[in-house]
């Protein structure tokens, strides 16, 4: 009966705990890792029933037996493993995401190398271009600069706004100074966002530009001409690269302009017209050729407006040691007697804070509507609250 027993104790013994059998020498063990388990049968025998893992204090380790006890596969990450999935982690998280994917012919043949930066790009600031410099729908930017000219000095008054239609033609001469005042202000707010895509934002702006007489006391300070400028336009981000700049806009913009005045003064035409956008640095430039929407010609107050106040014009401006300088140019791109065009140069420095000082050159054609056929040199002096870029 004893040795029956013995013999029992000793089956159930092994039965139950045969990862703990005595070795005959024993031998420093290695904590459990939480994320490697060994496999060396010697140290590590299979259980044989669950019970044999109760007594596993690492928790990864104890499951582990538990899913060898119970036959299920243990697929556990090596070392090699985790670290390559660590540096494949840390390279996606600080590869650098393309911000030009556009709809633009250009990309596959000649693509930018220069991503859109928001703290660095000129046009991003201005359009939201790139998806980080997003800004929602109906927030209040700046369009045109804004700014206020105390002076505005004229060499050649236009004393009889004249025009192909005889009924905007005016006959008394009209008493205006050769000193006056301009002011400009210029909004914009995004209508739509992203039509296609992560690409196409719709835009509508406003520009107001007013010519006041305010030294002409005898005429009781009239408002010689005030342009109003409502516009829509649809701008696309763009990625190519063009004689060593960036394109990064293309856009299309239908805009009327007029001057709300009755007869004989009044002018107005409308157009729609091509954005063309690129940069460097500092740089950039804005090539607008346009067409002009047909009126009749019992309508149409000047019908040769395009001869005078061109079919496009070309901006480039420049941001250096904290001043602005932009250089507009316009062309009839007509010759003989139709050609004519204008040239503006603005320079913006700083004079306090956000104020800044401002000075503005126009020679040509056309500094306003109803001048539009009128050759005359301004210079303008004030300050500017928000310039282009």
């Amino acid at each position: 009966m004893a040795r029956l027993q013995t013999a029992l104790s000793l089956l159930i013994a092994s039965t139950a705990l045969p990862a703990f059998a005595a070795t005959p020498k024993a031998t420093p063990q290695k904590a459990p890792s939480l994320v490697e388990i060994p496999s060396a049968p010697e140290n590590n025998p299979s259980p044989a029933t669950p019970q044999a893992c109760t007594s596993i204090d690492a928790d990864a380790a104890r499951l582990a037996c538990y899913d060898v006890a119970l036959g299920r596969q243990v697929n556990v990450p090596t070392a090699t493993q985790n670290d390559n999935k660590a540096k494949a982690i840390t390279v996606t998280q600080t590869k650098d995401v393309p911000l030009s994917t556009a709809i633009n012919p250009f990309d596959a043949a000649n693509q930018s190398t220069t991503p859109i930066t928001p703290t660095t790009s000129l046009l991003d600031r201005r359009w939201e271009l790139s998806p980080e410099s997003k800004l929602g729908t109906f927030t209040l930017r700046a369009h045109k600069p804004l700014y206020i000219l105390p002076i505005f000095y004229n060499n050649n008054p236009n004393t009889t706004p004249s025009s192909p239609n005889p009924l905007n033609t005016v006959t008394k001469p009209l008493n205006i100074d050769d000193a006056e005042s301009k002011f400009q202000f210029s909004l914009k707010t995004k209508a739509l966002e992203n039509i296609f895509g992560n690409n196409g934002d719709l835009w509508l702006g406003y520009t107001q530009t007013s010519r006041w007489q305010v030294y002409n006391a005898e005429d009781s300070r009239p408002f010689r001409e005030t342009n109003y400028e409502p516009e829509a336009s649809l701008i696309f981000r763009t990625n190519y690269n063009f004689l060593g700049l960036d394109g990064r806009l293309l856009g299309l913009t239908l805009d009327h302009q007029s001057n709300g005045r009755a007869l004989p003064l009044s002018r107005s035409w409308n157009r729609a017209i091509l954005n063309i956008g690129l940069e460097r640095g500092d740089w950039v430039v804005m090539l607008r050729p346009w067409y002009r929407i047909p009126e009749s010609k019992a309508d149409d107050d000047n019908p040769d407006i395009s001869n005078y106040l061109g079919r496009g014009d070309l901006q480039i401006t420049r941001k250096w040691n904290n001043q602005e300088f932009s250089l507009m140019l316009r062309h009839s791109l007509k010759t003989g007697d139709k050609s004519h065009g204008a040239a503006q140069l603005d320079w913006t420095f700083p004079l306090q804070g956000n104020l800044r000082g401002f000075v503005q050159v126009f020679n040509g054609y056309g500094e306003s509507l109803i001048d539009y056929n009128h050759q005359s040199t301004y210079v303008g002096l004030g300050v500017s609250l928000l310039n282009w870029y």
